[in-house]
C-alpha cells in the first residue's frame, strides 16, 4: 500500500513538473521572440569613414566617486579619441579613496583633462548617486555637446567621433548607446547575460527610437550624449536630482519637452564592466531592479517568475527526470512528457543564449550555470522591492538611499 501512494506520489509530482515545462516552454519561445524582434531593430553605432569638421565642441564628464581601479584607464581610453578639440573634465564627488589623486595626476599629464573637486551637496536637498557630481560639472563646462560616461567605460579612440556623426545625422537631443558588457568575475557570468537580456527585451530598440511616448523612453547610464542645448532646456541633472535610475528619467525629461531620443547599440565600439564581485552586483542591481519597472510591483513579479521559467526551469526538468529514471525506471505516459519537454525547453533554451551570443555577444560561458544565475536574478528582484520599500540596505558604494526623515 505504501509502495503504491508513493507510486501515485510521483506520478502527481510529474504531471505538475510536465505544467511548468510546459509554461517554460512558453516562456522560453515568448522571451527568444520578444529578444529577437528588439535586437533586429537596433542600430549599431558605426566608426565614421572620415573624421569629422570640426564644427561643434564637446565636454566629457567623468562623474567618479571611490573609482581608484578604473579612473585612470578610463580617462586614457578618452583621450585617445580621434578627434581635436574636446575637453574632459573628471568630477570627483568626494572620493575616499586615490581617485582625486589620480585625477589630478592624468590633468597635469593632458592639457585637455581638467579635475573637478565636487563639493559637498547642499543641505536640504536630496541628491542621489552621480547627479550632484553631473549637475556640478555642467555649470563649469561649455560646450556644444556633453557626453556623460561612468569610470567602469572603455572607449575605443573612434567611438565618440561615431557617436557624433550619428547624433549628427538623426539630429538626436539625446543619443544613449548600450555599451559591450565585459564579465570577469564568476558572479557576473552568471547574472549579466540573464539581466541584459531582460533588459533588451524590456526596452525595445525600435520602440524607444520610434514611439513619442514617455513610457517607451530609456537610456544607458554609461554613455549619454547630449546637445547641451536640449540638456539646458530639460534642466539637466538638477531636475532628476532624486532619482536614483538617472538614465531613464533623463531620457523621460527628453521625451516630454518634445526632443529627439535615440538609442543604438554600441557594442563593437565602447564596452563597460559594471561589477567587480558578488557584493558589488548584489548592491547594484538590488538598488535599481524595482525601480526600472517604475516600482510597478505586479509587473516586478512577472519579470521574476519569468526569469525562472526561461531560466531555471529547464534545468529543473533535467534534474527532474534523472531522478525520476533511479526512482521509476518504468516508463508511462507522464514520464515519457516529461523527457520530451525537458528535451524540447534545453533545446529552446540553448537556442536563445546562441542567438544572444551571435546577435550582440552575450557571453556562453558558464551557461548550462544559468539555473543558479536565473535563481540569483529572482532573488535580486524581490530583495529589490523589499530594499525600495522600506530603505533597508539600500546602498551604493556604502552611500544610504534613503531618504531622511
Amino acid at each position: 500500500m505504501a509502495a503504491g501512494k508513493t507510486g501515485m506520489g510521483l506520478d502527481t509530482l510529474v504531471l505538475g513538473l510536465d505544467g511548468l515545462l510546459g509554461v517554460a516552454l512558453v516562456a522560453i519561445a515568448a522571451f527568444y521572440f520578444k529578444l529577437t524582434q528588439s535586437l533586429a531593430s537596433a542600430p549599431h553605432l558605426q566608426p565614421v569613414e572620415t573624421p569629422l569638421p570640426v564644427a561643434s565642441s564637446l565636454d566629457v564628464v567623468i562623474p567618479a566617486y571611490n573609482e581608484v581601479d578604473n579612473i585612470r584607464a578610463c580617462v586614457e581610453a578618452v583621450v585617445a579619441t580621434e578627434l581635436p578639440g574636446f575637453e574632459v573634465w573628471i568630477a570627483d564627488d568626494q572620493s575616499t579613496d586615490a581617485t582625486g589623486a589620480i585625477a589630478a595626476e592624468l590633468a597635469a599629464q593632458h592639457a585637455n583633462v581638467h579635475h573637478l573637486a565636487v563639493p559637498p551637496r547642499p543641505n536640504g536637498e536630496v541628491w542621489r548617486g552621480k547627479n550632484w557630481a553631473c549637475a556640478y560639472a555642467t555649470d563649469v563646462v561649455q560646450g556644444d555637446y556633453l557626453l556623460f560616461i561612468d569610470a567602469d567605460v572603455r572607449l575605443s579612440s573612434g567611438a565618440i567621433p561615431a557617436a557624433l556623426a550619428e547624433a549628427q545625422t538623426h539630429q538626436a537631443d539625446l543619443l544613449s548607446c548600450a555599451p559591450k558588457i565585459e564579465c570577469s568575475c564568476f558572479s557576473e557570468w552568471l547574472v549579466q547575460p540573464i539581466i541584459m537580456s531582460a533588459i533588451a527585451i524590456a526596452y525595445d530598440f525600435e520602440a524607444i527610437n520610434e514611439s513619442t511616448s514617455v513610457d517607451d523612453a530609456f537610456a544607458a547610464g554609461p554613455f549619454m550624449l547630449f546637445r547641451r542645448a536640449a540638456y539646458d532646456k530639460i534642466g539637466g541633472h538638477a531636475t532628476i536630482h532624486a532619482a536614483i535610475v538617472e538614465d531613464v528619467e533623463l531620457a523621460r525629461q527628453i521625451r516630454r519637452h518634445g526632443l529627439k531620443l535615440r538609442y543604438v547599440l554600441g557594442i563593437d565600439l565602447l564596452s563597460v564592466r559594471m561589477y567587480s564581485s558578488f557584493a558589488t552586483l548584489w548592491e547594484g542591481w538590488t538598488k535599481n531592479y524595482y525601480l526600472g519597472t517604475e516600482e510597478n510591483l505586479p509587473l516586478t513579479l512577472l519579470s521574476a517568475f519569468t526569469i525562472a521559467m526561461v531560466f531555471v526551469m529547464p534545468w529543473v526538468g533535467l534534474l527532474a527526470s534523472l531522478t525520476v529514471t533511479l526512482l521509476k525506471p518504468e516508463l508511462s505516459w507522464s514520464i515519457a512528457l516529461l523527457y520530451g519537454l525537458t528535451a524540447l525547453t534545453l533545446g529552446a533554451y540553448g537556442l536563445l543564449r546562441i542567438t544572444g551570443h551571435r546577435r550582440v555577444g552575450v557571453p556562453l560561458r558558464y551557461w548550462w550555470l544559468s539555473s543558479v544565475g536565473g535563481l540569483v536574478v529572482v532573488a535580486i528582484a524581490l530583495t529589490s522591492i523589499v530594499k525600495t520599500k522600506t530603505g533597508w540596505g539600500w546602498t551604493w558604494r556604502g552611500r544610504s538611499l534613503k531618504p531622511q526623515a
